[in-house]
């Protein structure tokens, strides 16, 4: 879809793709447990999920070469985390985890660039996404993206959500389009 640099580019993820999804979310849980500061460490998730994900489209990855250096999800439509604004038009970004090899390398901020122009597509308003409790660094790096941080919310029906949602607070960050 987009290409970022000669070597970079942007893909859906394929079938193929799941076994090194998984391992991107294991060294990224073992990085979150070994960081001190870290407010959650991500569960094993469902391969179910992930497998809906691909089926649907919704999995991306950013390529260096012939190496995943980063991949996400993402949806439409979002509202155990966010409510009542969910009613608005957005792109809602899950599980971004970089391979330990490209760590450093601004992939996040590629991320958002691609939402937006993904969004802007599908007549979308704001890219958003959340993050379980108050991780300072995290808010430090979204903002610095370009995010504004809208502060803390209770989560109250987290049935169906992944482990790491159920009895928690989010942080929530949001970023208009447009502009």
């Amino acid at each position: 879809m987009t290409i970022v640099s000669p070597a970079q580019q942007f893909l859906p993820s394929t079938p193929a793709d799941i076994d090194e999804i998984f391992r991107l979310y294991r060294l990224a849980a073992a990085y979150q447990a070994a960081t001190p500061r870290a407010t959650v460490v991500w569960p094993d998730f469902e391969r179910g999920l992930v497998e809906q994900e691909l089926a649907e489209g919704r999995q991306w990855k950013l390529m260096v070469g012939d190496a995943i250096a980063c991949m996400w999800a993402y949806t439409f439509d979002d509202p155990q985390i966010w409510g009542a604004r969910n009613a608005d038009p957005a792109i809602y970004i899950h599980r971004i985890a970089t391979n330990p090899d490209f760590r450093g390398q601004g992939f996040v901020a590629a991320i958002v660039q691609w939402a937006k122009e993904y969004a802007k597509q599908q007549h979308k308003q704001y890219v958003r996404l959340d993050t379980i409790g108050e991780n300072l660094g995290l808010i430090a790096h979204y903002t610095a993206c370009g995010f504004t941080y809208l502060g803390l919310s209770a989560l109250t029906d987290t049935v169906g959500l992944p482990a790491h949602y159920h009895d928690a607070t989010v942080s929530l960050f949001e970023l208009p389009v447009a502009g």
